[in-house]
Protein backbone atom coordinates (compact mmCIF):
# COMPACT_ATOMS: atom_id res chain seq x y z
CA UNK A 1 0.00 0.00 0.00
CA UNK A 2 0.88 3.48 -0.84
CA UNK A 3 1.78 6.13 1.73
CA UNK A 4 1.26 9.37 -0.64
CA UNK A 5 2.83 13.18 0.23
CA UNK A 6 -0.62 14.82 0.83
CA UNK A 7 -0.87 18.45 0.19
CA UNK A 8 -3.75 20.40 1.27
CA UNK A 9 -4.95 23.35 -0.21
CA UNK A 10 -6.86 25.45 2.06
CA UNK A 11 -8.39 29.02 1.50
CA UNK A 12 -11.21 30.89 1.64
CA UNK A 13 -14.08 30.84 -0.37
CA UNK A 14 -13.77 31.74 -4.20
CA UNK A 15 -9.99 31.62 -3.90
CA UNK A 16 -9.10 28.87 -6.36
CA UNK A 17 -8.45 25.66 -4.18
CA UNK A 18 -10.80 22.94 -6.25
CA UNK A 19 -8.99 24.78 -9.47
CA UNK A 20 -5.29 24.07 -7.97
CA UNK A 21 -6.22 20.80 -6.86
CA UNK A 22 -7.18 19.59 -9.85
CA UNK A 23 -4.62 21.40 -12.00
CA UNK A 24 -2.16 19.50 -9.99
CA UNK A 25 -3.70 16.25 -10.03
CA UNK A 26 -4.36 17.11 -13.92
CA UNK A 27 -0.30 17.70 -13.76
CA UNK A 28 1.03 14.76 -11.55
CA UNK A 29 -1.23 12.15 -12.99
CA UNK A 30 -2.25 11.59 -9.45
CA UNK A 31 -5.96 11.51 -7.22
CA UNK A 32 -7.66 14.59 -6.04
CA UNK A 33 -10.08 14.97 -2.84
CA UNK A 34 -12.78 17.32 -3.31
CA UNK A 35 -14.85 19.03 -0.73
CA UNK A 36 -17.20 16.76 0.28
CA UNK A 37 -19.15 19.90 1.81
CA UNK A 38 -20.09 21.14 -1.54
CA UNK A 39 -21.58 17.42 -2.60
CA UNK A 40 -23.32 16.89 0.76
CA UNK A 41 -24.95 20.93 0.75
CA UNK A 42 -26.48 20.71 -2.45
CA UNK A 43 -28.32 17.29 -1.07
CA UNK A 44 -29.93 18.97 2.02
CA UNK A 45 -33.32 21.47 0.93
CA UNK A 46 -32.03 23.45 4.13
CA UNK A 47 -29.63 25.92 5.60
CA UNK A 48 -26.95 23.47 7.14
CA UNK A 49 -27.12 23.01 10.74
CA UNK A 50 -24.18 22.43 13.33
CA UNK A 51 -24.93 18.75 13.16
CA UNK A 52 -24.41 19.09 9.88
CA UNK A 53 -21.01 19.72 10.18
CA UNK A 54 -19.98 17.07 11.78
CA UNK A 55 -21.32 15.08 8.86
CA UNK A 56 -19.43 16.63 6.44
CA UNK A 57 -16.23 16.24 8.52
CA UNK A 58 -16.51 12.38 8.56
CA UNK A 59 -17.60 12.54 4.79
CA UNK A 60 -14.27 14.42 4.01
CA UNK A 61 -12.22 12.50 5.91
CA UNK A 62 -13.61 8.89 4.69
CA UNK A 63 -13.33 10.22 1.10
CA UNK A 64 -9.60 11.54 1.45
CA UNK A 65 -8.90 8.14 3.02
CA UNK A 66 -10.17 6.11 0.14
CA UNK A 67 -8.65 8.39 -2.40
CA UNK A 68 -5.35 8.02 -0.35
CA UNK A 69 -5.09 4.58 -1.49
CA UNK A 70 -5.09 5.20 -4.73
CA UNK A 71 -2.41 7.62 -4.94
CA UNK A 72 1.32 6.68 -5.63
CA UNK A 73 2.89 9.65 -4.87
CA UNK A 74 0.79 12.78 -3.81
CA UNK A 75 -2.56 13.20 -2.95
CA UNK A 76 -4.37 16.59 -3.28
CA UNK A 77 -7.15 17.74 -0.82
CA UNK A 78 -8.97 20.31 -1.68
CA UNK A 79 -9.82 21.80 1.94
CA UNK A 80 -10.14 19.65 5.28
CA UNK A 81 -11.31 20.07 8.53
CA UNK A 82 -10.06 23.10 9.53
CA UNK A 83 -12.76 24.65 7.16
CA UNK A 84 -14.92 22.65 9.04
CA UNK A 85 -13.74 23.91 12.26
CA UNK A 86 -13.15 27.82 11.05
CA UNK A 87 -17.20 27.46 9.99
CA UNK A 88 -18.17 25.90 13.36
CA UNK A 89 -16.53 28.52 15.16
CA UNK A 90 -17.61 31.49 13.12
CA UNK A 91 -21.34 30.45 12.49
CA UNK A 92 -21.94 28.70 15.93
CA UNK A 93 -19.20 29.43 18.54
CA UNK A 94 -17.92 25.73 18.75
CA UNK A 95 -16.44 23.26 17.02
CA UNK A 96 -17.78 19.26 17.65
CA UNK A 97 -14.30 17.84 20.01
CA UNK A 98 -14.20 14.97 16.94
CA UNK A 99 -13.43 17.54 14.59
CA UNK A 100 -10.59 18.71 16.83
CA UNK A 101 -9.25 15.81 17.62
CA UNK A 102 -9.19 14.30 13.54
CA UNK A 103 -7.12 18.11 13.07
CA UNK A 104 -4.40 17.17 15.14
CA UNK A 105 -4.56 13.79 14.10
CA UNK A 106 -4.25 14.40 10.47
CA UNK A 107 -0.96 14.87 9.05
CA UNK A 108 0.09 17.03 5.74
CA UNK A 109 3.53 17.41 3.74
CA UNK A 110 2.63 20.74 2.63
CA UNK A 111 -0.43 23.14 2.93
CA UNK A 112 -0.84 25.53 -0.24
CA UNK A 113 -2.85 28.51 0.86
CA UNK A 114 -4.55 30.36 -1.53
CA UNK A 115 -4.88 33.94 -1.62
CA UNK A 116 -7.89 36.05 -1.80
CA UNK A 117 -6.40 37.96 -5.06
CA UNK A 118 -9.06 36.00 -7.45
CA UNK A 119 -12.06 37.72 -8.15
CA UNK A 120 -15.48 36.34 -6.21
CA UNK A 121 -17.07 34.00 -8.45
CA UNK A 122 -20.55 33.50 -7.40
CA UNK A 123 -21.70 30.48 -6.37
CA UNK A 124 -25.34 29.56 -4.11
CA UNK A 125 -22.89 27.72 -1.31
CA UNK A 126 -20.59 30.96 -0.99
CA UNK A 127 -21.87 33.12 1.27
CA UNK A 128 -19.10 35.79 1.84
CA UNK A 129 -18.59 38.10 -1.31
CA UNK A 130 -16.60 40.72 0.25
CA UNK A 131 -13.20 41.19 0.21
CA UNK A 132 -13.08 42.01 4.00
CA UNK A 133 -14.64 38.52 4.53
CA UNK A 134 -12.75 36.95 2.37
CA UNK A 135 -9.41 38.21 4.70
CA UNK A 136 -10.92 37.58 7.66
CA UNK A 137 -10.94 34.10 6.50
CA UNK A 138 -7.59 34.11 4.66
CA UNK A 139 -6.27 35.57 8.40
CA UNK A 140 -7.88 32.29 10.26
CA UNK A 141 -6.11 29.96 8.19
CA UNK A 142 -2.96 31.33 7.56
CA UNK A 143 -3.12 31.18 11.29
CA UNK A 144 -4.13 27.22 11.63
CA UNK A 145 -1.35 26.84 8.58
CA UNK A 146 1.25 28.70 10.93
CA UNK A 147 0.33 26.50 14.17
CA UNK A 148 -0.01 23.27 12.05
CA UNK A 149 3.89 22.75 12.18
CA UNK A 150 3.40 21.97 8.46
CA UNK A 151 5.05 23.64 5.67
CA UNK A 152 3.03 26.09 3.75
CA UNK A 153 3.28 28.63 1.32
CA UNK A 154 0.57 31.18 0.13
CA UNK A 155 -0.67 30.78 -3.50
CA UNK A 156 -1.43 34.00 -4.93
CA UNK A 157 -1.88 35.52 -8.50
CA UNK A 158 -3.96 33.93 -11.52
CA UNK A 159 -4.26 30.56 -12.40
CA UNK A 160 -0.91 29.81 -14.44
CA UNK A 161 1.35 31.32 -11.97
CA UNK A 162 -0.41 29.30 -8.99
CA UNK A 163 0.08 26.27 -10.97
CA UNK A 164 3.66 26.70 -11.64
CA UNK A 165 4.09 28.08 -8.31
CA UNK A 166 2.43 24.65 -6.50
CA UNK A 167 4.25 22.69 -9.29
CA UNK A 168 7.51 23.53 -8.12
CA UNK A 169 6.52 23.28 -4.47
CA UNK A 170 5.49 19.88 -4.99
CA UNK A 171 8.39 18.99 -6.63
CA UNK A 172 10.34 19.90 -3.94
CA UNK A 173 9.21 17.44 -1.44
Amino acid sequence: MSNPKRILILGPESTGKSTLAEDLADHFGEPWVPEFAREYLEKIDRTYQYEDLLQIGKGQVKTEDQLAKKAEKFLFVDTDLKVIHIWSEHRFGKTDPWVLEQIKERKYDLVLLTDTDLPWTPDPLREYPELEMRQYFLEKYLYLAQVSGFPYTIISGDRPSRREKAVSLVESL
